[in-house]
C-alpha cells in the first residue's frame, strides 16, 4: 500500500477520477485495488493494494478501510484495475469494509482495458452494460497534473527499476579499500576512545558534508566516496546525523537514490531506509514504499526500514510528524524474526 501527500487536481466524472489515479499513486496501476479517499470534496488520501487471492481478501480489505478511515475522511470512490473475475469480489469486500468504517461509498468502478464500469450505478445511459470507454488524453487531468510536478510511470516495476543496483565489480573493490580504511581508522584511535565511537562519527560526519557537497555541486560521487559513506553510515549515530539533515526536498531524494542503486547489498540499509524517508516526506508514497521493499529483503530486521514501513502501511502523512526525527523518535515496531544477520 501506499499513500502521498496529493496534488490539488479537479476531478468532475468518473473518467477525470480514472485519469488523476495514475498521478495520485505516481505510476499506472495493473491488477489492483485503489481507494481514493475525500473529506468534503478534497482528495485527501489515495491508496493502491494488490489482487488478492479470495482467502487474502477479506483481511486486505478490513485493512485498507481501516487505513482509509484514519486520514479524516468522509467518503470514498473505490477503483479495480483488471479483468471482472478478479476485480469483483475484491471491490464488493472493500465497500463492505469502507461501509463499516463509517465512510461513505461515492463510486466503485471497475476498469478493464480501455472501459470502465460503475457497480453503483444502474443507468445505462450513463453507464451501459457494455462499459464506457474512455481515453485519458481527453482529460484534463493528466496535463494539470504534469504542470504541478507530478509524474505517472508506466507501471510499479518501471519505479522499482528507478532504485535498481547499478554496482559492479568497481564498487566491490571500493568497499574492500573502505573497509581496510575502517580498520585504520579504528586502529588509530587513541585509547579513551572507547570502540572508536569517537573517530567514527567524526569521519562520518565529514563524509556526510564531503558527499552532499559534492553532489549539490552537480558532480557525481566516486566509488570510493559511496563506499566510505554508505560503511560509515551502518554506524548508527552517523545514520542518525544523516537522518536528521534529511527532509523532503528533490535533493535529499536524488542524494539517497544515487547512493542506495550504487552500494553493496550489505550496505544498503542506511541509504535505502533514508530515501524511503525523504521520498515519504516529499510525498511520493510510492518510491518510499520501493525503497523500502529493497532494504527490507536484505536486511529484514533494519529498524529505521520497519519504522518506515509501518507509517507507510498505515497511511500517515508527514505532515503528522514535522519536525521529526529531531523531535524525537516514534515507538518503533517490533522487528520480525529472521535468520539473516542485521547490518551492523
Amino acid at each position: 500500500m501506499n499513500s502521498t501527500d496529493l496534488p490539488r487536481l479537479t476531478v468532475r466524472s468518473p473518467a477525470d477520477l480514472i485519469a488523476a489515479v495514475p498521478y495520485l499513486l505516481g505510476f499506472h496501476p495493473a491488477d489492483s485495488i485503489v481507494v481514493v479517499a475525500l473529506a468534503a470534496s478534497r482528495i485527501v488520501f489515495a491508496a493502491r493494494g494488490d489482487l488478492t487471492d479470495d482467502a487474502d481478501t477479506q483481511e486486505a480489505s478490513t485493512h485498507i478501510a481501516a487505513v482509509t478511515a484514519q486520514q479524516g475522511a468522509d467518503s470514498a470512490t473505490v477503483i479495480g484495475y483488471g479483468p471482472a473475475i478478479r476485480v469483483t469480489p475484491a471491490l464488493d469486500a472493500v465497500r463492505a469494509a469502507l461501509t463499516d468504517a463509517g465512510l461513505t461509498v461515492l463510486d466503485a468502478l471497475r476498469v478493464t482495458g480501455d472501459r470502465w464500469w460503475s457497480y453503483v450505478c444502474t443507468e445505462p445511459e450513463c453507464c451501459p452494460p457494455e462499459g464506457t470507454p474512455y481515453d485519458p488524453r481527453a482529460s484534463t487531468v493528466p496535463a494539470a497534473a504534469v504542470f504541478a510536478g507530478q509524474v505517472a510511470l508506466p507501471d510499479r516495476a518501471a519505479l522499482a527499476a528507478q532504485i535498481a543496483p547499478v554496482g559492479g565489480a568497481e564498487m566491490r573493490h571500493a568497499a574492500e579499500r573502505a573497509e581496510k580504511r575502517l580498520t585504520g581508522l579504528l586502529a588509530a584511535a587513541p585509547p579513551t576512545d572507547l570502540l572508536g565511537g569517537r573517530a567514527l562519527r567524526s569521519a562520518g560526519l565529514a563524509a556526510c558534508r564531503a558527499a552532499r557537497r559534492r553532489h549539490r555541486s552537480g558532480k557525481q560521487l566516486t566509488d570510493d566516496e559511496v563506499a566510505w559513506l554508505c560503511l560509515l553510515l551502518t554506524h548508527l549515530p552517523v545514520r542518525d546525523h544523516a537522518w536528521e539533515r534529511t527532509d523532503g526536498r528533490d535533493e535529499d531524494v536524488a542524494f539517497w537514490t544515487e547512493l542506495l542503486r550504487r552500494a553493496e547489498p550489505e550496505l544498503i540499509a542506511a541509504p535505502g531506509a533514508l530515501l524511503a524517508f525523504a521520498a515519504w516526506r516529499e510525498g511520493q508514497g510510492a518510491l518510499a514504499a520501493v525503497a523500502l521493499e529493497r532494504v527490507l529483503t536484505e536486511h529484514p530486521d533494519y529498524s529505521l526500514a520497519l519504522l518506515l514501513d509501518d507509517l507507510l502501511r498505515r497511511g500517515v502523512p508527514p505532515s503528522r510528524l514535522d519536525g521529526w526525527p529531531a523531535s524525537g523518535l516514534p515507538k518503533q515496531p517490533r522487528r520480525r524474526r529472521s535468520r539473516r544477520r542485521p547490518p551492523r
